[in-house]
This record gives structure tokens, C-alpha cells and sequence, in this order.
């Protein structure tokens, strides 16, 4: 007699318990997703505020190295020059023409680590731009989400 009064009353409460729980709408379901995509478009923001903020530090370094590496291709393209006229007066001299060979060596690597030092300004300069269209486009979607409580 006392199980079936236990087992009676823990129905009751379980079947109390169904009826007081709480329904989750639709709406509501959709409002949780809708802020779940703005959290992670939002740390998705942050992450290329931080990369861009990055690349703009390295760009006055790569700048700097750029334009010394272009003065001494330009230094190295000039001695070579000079070794050039002095073989040119007097082609014969085996000394003068090591000397040459030599310069023109030097410029021709001086030449290739300035274009190499230039194209990677560029490109820095390319991947900067492109992170700032990628935040521009990323904080407009994150204005026009509902759930994000409008522009941050």
C-alpha cells in the first residue's frame, strides 16, 4: 500500500513538473542564433582588428629596409659603372676586369634584394588594404544583425 501512495505521489510531481515547464518559441530560438552569429562575427572582427594593427607596425620597418636596399643597389649599379669605364680604358688589365666582374656581381645582387624588399612592400601593402575591406564588410554585417544590438 505505501509503494503505490510513493509511486502515485512521484507521478503527480513528474506530471506537475512537465506542465510547468517552460516552452521555448520559436522566436526565441532565433533571437539566441541571431546573437550567437554576432558574437562570432564580432570575435571574428576583433582577430583581424589584431592581425591589421600587426601588419601596420611591421610596415614602417619593411619601408625603411626597402628604400636602403633600393640607395645601395643604386650605390653598387654606380661603382659598377666606374669599373665599367676604368676596363673600357684599358681592356687588357686582367686586375681591372676581376674588378668589374666583381662590381657587376655586387649590383646584380643589390639589384634583386631591392625588388625583392620592394615586392614585399607591396604585398604588405595589399594584405593591410585587404584586411580593411575584410573589417569595413565584417562591421557592416555586424550593424545590420539583430541580435547585435546595433553597431559596435
Amino acid at each position: 500500500m505505501k509503494i503505490k501512495g510513493i509511486v502515485g505521489a512521484m507521478g503527480l510531481v513528474l506530471f506537475t513538473l512537465s506542465l510547468s515547464a517552460q516552452v521555448v518559441s520559436k522566436d526565441s530560438i532565433s533571437i539566441l542564433k541571431d546573437q550567437k552569429q554576432a558574437l562570432e562575427l564580432s570575435k571574428k572582427l576583433t582577430d583581424r582588428k589584431l592581425e591589421l594593427a600587426k601588419l601596420e607596425n611591421e610596415l614602417a620597418g619593411k619601408t625603411e629596409e626597402a628604400s636602403k636596399a633600393a640607395e645601395t643597389a643604386q650605390q653598387a649599379a654606380e661603382d659598377n659603372k666606374k669599373a665599367a669605364e676604368k676596363l673600357g680604358d684599358d681592356a687588357q688589365d686582367k686586375k681591372l676586369a676581376r674588378r668589374a666582374s666583381k662590381s657587376a656581381g655586387s649590383a646584380h645582387r643589390d639589384a634583386k634584394r631591392a625588388r625583392r624588399a620592394a615586392d614585399n612592400l607591396e604585398d604588405l601593402r595589399k594584405d593591410i588594404e585587404s584586411l580593411r575591406k575584410q573589417i569595413s564588410d565584417d562591421e557592416a554585417k555586424l550593424a545590420s544583425l539583430p541580435g547585435s544590438g546595433g553597431s559596435r
